[in-house]
């Protein structure tokens, strides 16, 4: 139980400590004109009050991953712990801050765009594409999970296919309205409802007796599956994901002063890390142990299961159903966005204004059919592929945050060493995992760590060029 509480509080002082200095590092400055008041068209640069922005960004990057993420990442017991706090303090908290802050400083410009200004134009076509698909597997992680789950609320009157049905004609209203119109008006609504819900189902743990367990450094997974690196893909939401980055974006067009971004951008992220880290030891404390928690996981269907439980157990019947409708809008409210992040995307590469709700329409329609196809493929085979290529969206995003604060000789290690790790989180999982290359951990893992040193290495020789070339260009303009 210390182990917890020692957690939460290292959550909380990355946030007061550490997110300032990130801030400094970054400089922001509350007399720059943001976008959301230079541009104001009415539909996706909209200036929002602060505290609406943050719980929309909160909604937004809180979808299955931190709760379902971190539920699977109980299974290698306390240990995840560790992995949620670090992460969320050191990689995931950055990484947030600056691809909202980037993109505020170019106009509200998708990540794709921003990632280009500081790797180049051949990270910009790749992430053009590579965003995109990783949205659509966003956008259908989030109808899946969510529709299983208020089928087993109504059993016998509407099944799965039919809430499938329901939430992706949600998705179609969410994607193409003015942000102000739907989305800023019932997400705060549902942010406050998830976080009632993780204090509820936090607080019961405690006051019912459940034992949460001390952190440890000794694998407990059941199977007997390496920490590393796949826990550190499986806790993707809770403590670093590349999905955030295509999500800042959309808040980055509506904030009014930079000087909200470190409570919005870091801020949020920290508060899904309290989200992953109750699941995390909710789930171990419930079933007393992470045999019996990956047992009952294999037996009853999942984490949707899981969830259901805990909820209804810890909570009765009316808490656990509030609980349950806390865990759908979490996800719901992240599957819409992916595919308003996806529009805005595709409407950047192109330059199609996106004002005339027949150009919405035109990009919209188009990425929710093949968005609906993918819901007939296996949920988990979606899962797999879409937790790796979260992980490097995160890690391309790192770079491109470190480039810019290499070459505005700032303190770009703040990015790098999180960039560097991901790297090799990426890169081994790729070459090990069963949808990889199935590689040996004897080829795997220094294969891993020598693509990070090496990816470390281009880009201290690509940030020492490129200062050199900002030197030549400011020594002519004097």
């Amino acid at each position: 139980m210390i182990s917890f509480f020692l957690s939460i509080a290292a959550l909380l002082a990355g946030y007061f400590v550490y997110s300032k200095i990130v801030d400094r590092a970054f400089g922001a400055d509350p007399g720059r004109t943001t976008p959301a008041v230079a541009i104001n068209d009415g539909v996706d640069f909209v200036k929002l009050p602060f505290w609406k922005i943050f719980l929309i960004q909160f909604l937004n990057i809180a979808g299955l991953g931190p709760i379902f993420g971190a539920i699977a990442g109980a299974l290698w017991g306390p240990a995840a712990f560790l992995w949620i706090v670090l992460g969320s303090v050191f990689a995931g908290g950055v990484h947030d801050y600056f691809s909202g802050m980037l993109s505020i400083r170019h106009g509200g410009a998708s990540i794709p765009e921003v990632v280009g200004k500081y790797l180049g134009s051949g990270f910009q076509n790749f992430m053009r594409v590579f965003s995109v698909v990783v949205l659509v597997l966003v956008g259908v992680v989030f109808v899946t999970g969510p529709a299983g789950l208020m089928a087993g609320l109504t059993p016998g009157l509407m099944s799965k296919q039919i809430w499938i049905y329901i939430i992706f004609a949600y998705y179609v209203a969410a994607t193409i309205l003015p942000i102000d119109k739907l989305i800023g008006r019932i997400y705060p609504v549902f942010g406050i409802l998830l976080l009632i819900m993780a204090v509820g189902v936090a607080g019961a743990i405690m006051l019912q007796g459940y034992k949460i367990p001390e952190i440890t450094f000794a694998n407990l997974h059941p199977k007997n599956l390496p920490i590393w690196p796949l826990m550190f893909i499986t806790i993707a939401c809770g403590a670093i994901s590349g999905f955030h980055s295509t999500q800042s974006p959309i808040m980055a067009r509506c904030v009014g002063n930079e000087k909200e971004g470190r409570s919005i951008f870091y801020g949020a992220m920290i508060a899904e890390g309290i989200i992953a880290l109750i699941w995390a030891a909710a789930a171990i404390a419930f079933f007393g142990s992470t045999g019996e928690l990956g047992k009952q996981m294999g037996a009853h269907g999942g984490q949707g299961w899981v969830v259901s439980t805990i909820s209804k157990t810890l909570l009765g019947p009316v808490g656990g159903i509030l609980a349950i409708l806390g865990v759908v809008a979490c996800p719901v409210t992240s599957g819409d966005t992916a595919f308003r992040s996806a529009r805005l995307t595709i409407a950047d590469v192109f330059g199609f204004k996106q004002g005339p709700i027949a150009n919405r329409l035109a990009i919209s329609i188009p990425l929710f059919a093949i968005g609906f196809a993918l819901t007939l493929i296996d949920f988990n085979i979606i899962w797999r592929y879409f937790a790796w290529s979260n992980q490097t969206l995160a890690m391309i995003v790192l770079w491109a945050a470190a480039m810019y604060l290499a070459v505005n000789k700032k303190f770009f290690l703040i990015a790098a060493a999180p960039a560097t790790f991901m790297t090799a989180v990426s890169v081994t999982y790729i070459l090990v995992a069963p949808e990889g290359f199935k590689l040996a951990t004897a080829i795997a893992y220094p294969a891993g760590i020598g693509a990070a040193l090496a990816a470390l290495a281009l880009f201290l020789f690509a940030a020492k060029k490129k200062q050199a070339t900002a030197g030549k260009v400011a020594a002519k303009a004097a």
